[in-house]
């Protein structure tokens, strides 16, 4: 009997052991494992490739990254996941997609211990359902070779002759398209917004749902210009050695982007997350922020590289207008009606 006793008791910790491997078929157990959605750049080519191994050393855990697109689109994956969340952390919802992603409750909030040592200015949810990590200016990306006399202003840009010399991206799926749609409602008014968009469209040769799409078809030469950061010489500068891609924000002012990121709510593993959020506003994370997410970082300490010189800053900020999901639709409506017409 005490025999059959043993073999059963090896045998209810040996299927215990393996009811905690995660589903990875490495062997890790279920609460040592971070699933975290981000976008493209952050995972293939950006900040992820450098922080990432730290804090999978530090906690002994291991990291998945999946890549899900542009912020829009990590958003649109929670709602749809909602009840049975995949991630257990989001990376790159941004102020301009803060009110969907509390309206839609994807979030838990969580107030992390390490706030006190940021720039405070950063801090874009007071409802701590996200944590800011990095933050920018949006701006017109040029290039010097092909455009000389350079628009000082909306204004400019509008009455130029850049006929489909332009690319934007869509406001639906990715941060830098909203917040050029915020951006423009900010400096014209509703009253100016639809005006703006009909002046600019024939411009534009072609709107891409994110970033990365817009930035390579630019380099490829099909554009003269393109919607991105203000911080986008700085990596050109550090990683090329050249000065030829510049950025210019109109002087009707800037409209500053802060990245945040969130703990995904009923997530598989919500202690290990709130982990990688304190770990995001560390000196250990925040150092690799403007040599990989060609960003500002949130750390004040964090010494900037030399080609942040080449990052013009606005001569002041527009705030975003106050909205809701239901003001928002109605102007998104009336961009698709100037867009796509």
């Amino acid at each position: 009997m005490k025999k059959i006793i043993l073999i059963m008791l090896v045998l209810s910790t040996m299927l215990f052991a393996c009811s905690k491997k995660s589903a990875d078929g490495n062997g890790a157990a279920a609460d040592s494992v971070l699933t975290i959605y981000s976008y493209d750049s952050f995972a293939s080519w950006g900040l992820g490739k450098e922080a990432i191994p730290e804090f999978e050393r530090q906690n002994n855990c291991r990291v998945i990254m999946i890549t899900a697109g542009d912020a829009g689109e990590i958003l649109n994956r929670l709602i749809l996941e909602k009840d049975q969340p995949v991630a257990d952390v989001a990376i790159g919802i941004d102020n301009t997609f803060l009110l969907k992603a509390i309206e839609h409750d994807v979030f838990q909030t969580y107030k992390p211990n390490n706030l006190s040592l940021i720039d405070q200015n950063t801090i874009f949810d007071t409802t701590f359902h996200l944590t800011p990590y990095d933050y920018g200016y949006f701006a017109f990306v040029y290039d010097s070779k092909k455009i000389k006399k350079v628009p000082k202003s909306f204004e400019e840009l509008l009455s130029s002759n850049f006929k489909e010399k332009i690319i934007l991206i869509d406001p639906r799926t990715s941060s830098p398209g909203k917040g050029l749609f915020l951006w423009s409602m900010a400096a014209f008014g509703e009253d100016g917004f639809e005006d703006f968009w009909k002046r600019i469209k024939p411009k534009v040769l072609t709107i891409t749902s994110s970033w990365d799409e817009a930035y390579t078809a630019f380099l490829a030469g099909e554009v003269n210009m393109v919607l991105s950061y203000a911080s986008s010489p700085a990596f050109h500068y550090e990683e090329d050695k050249s000065t030829r891609y510049q950025a210019f924000i109109p002087s009707e002012g800037g409209f500053k982007q802060v990245e945040g990121a969130g703990i995904v709510k009923n997530c598989n593993n919500p202690e290990l997350a709130k982990k990688f959020i304190e770990y995001m506003l560390t000196e250990d994370f925040q150092k690799h922020v403007p040599l990989t997410q060609w960003m500002y970082p949130v750390l004040p300490t964090v010494t900037l590289p030399e080609g942040f010189k080449y990052c013009p800053l606005p001569t002041h900020d527009l705030e975003s207008p106050k909205s809701t999901d239901y003001f928002e639709e109605q102007w998104i409506n009336k961009w698709l009606d100037i867009m796509t017409k």
